[in-house]
């Protein structure tokens, strides 16, 4: 199970935002993901709760930020309820989106798992509701998901396989490289891989 620490930045200014302390598996729904927030002072900011299936789609998702909270699942494409901080109002909504993003590295890690792409096959393009810091408000947004390469890199531990993807945002053009392995997020934007305390996780063959 590994379990470690990122640090996020904003990607265009490297301004520090804060941290994220994580923890993931597999196990017997497919994969879960539990973090908490700090911001750059240590103080708790939020925290992220994600379940995908065997598939890849999200059967699970529990965010909360600045007092907001989002609980959401793949359901007639996605559905999701936000709530305010006073708790006295909840907006359910839906949309015709294959899966959800945010800041949190577990969706890098989700979106690879739900497209399974195999290396220099063509880019993919895919629609995500995104949860936007701070108050996880909903946007939908396309992109397009392409695997450059695969590669072996020995270590202590054994041989350990890094996928290097280029995503691209379609309403921008903007593109952006992110390595993952196993299910640890290695570099993104934004994104730093500050501290790991053990492997990552494998997924099975022929994925």
């Amino acid at each position: 199970m590994p379990r470690g620490r990122y640090s996020l930045h904003d990607p265009h200014d490297h301004t520090p935002l804060g941290e994220e302390h994580f923890q993931c598996a597999p196990g017997p729904s497919g994969w879960r993901y539990v973090a908490q927030r700090t911001t750059p002072s240590g103080d708790h900011s939020g925290s992220v709760d994600l379940t995908l299936d065997e598939l890849g789609r999200p059967i699970r998702l529990e965010l909360h930020a600045s007092g907001w909270q989002v609980r959401a699942a793949a359901l007639d494409g996605v559905t999701w309820v936000r709530s305010d901080p006073s708790g006295a109002h909840a907006t359910e909504n839906n949309a015709p989106a294959h899966a959800f993003t945010g800041t949190s590295p577990a969706f890098l890690i989700a979106t690879a798992r739900l497209l399974r792409l195999a290396p220099a096959s063509p880019a993919t393009r895919v629609r995500l509701v995104a949860f936007t810091d701070p108050v996880l408000a909903p946007r939908t947004l396309d992109q397009s998901w392409a695997l450059l390469k695969r590669e072996a890199h020995a270590t202590d531990n054994g041989p350990l396989t890094v996928d290097e993807y280029q995503v691209t945002a379609l309403d921008t053009g903007e593109q952006h490289a992110v390595h993952i392995t196993g299910d640890v997020v290695l570099a993104a934007p934004g994104i730093e891989l500050e501290n790991l305390e053990s492997p990552p996780s494998t997924f099975g063959s022929g994925e």
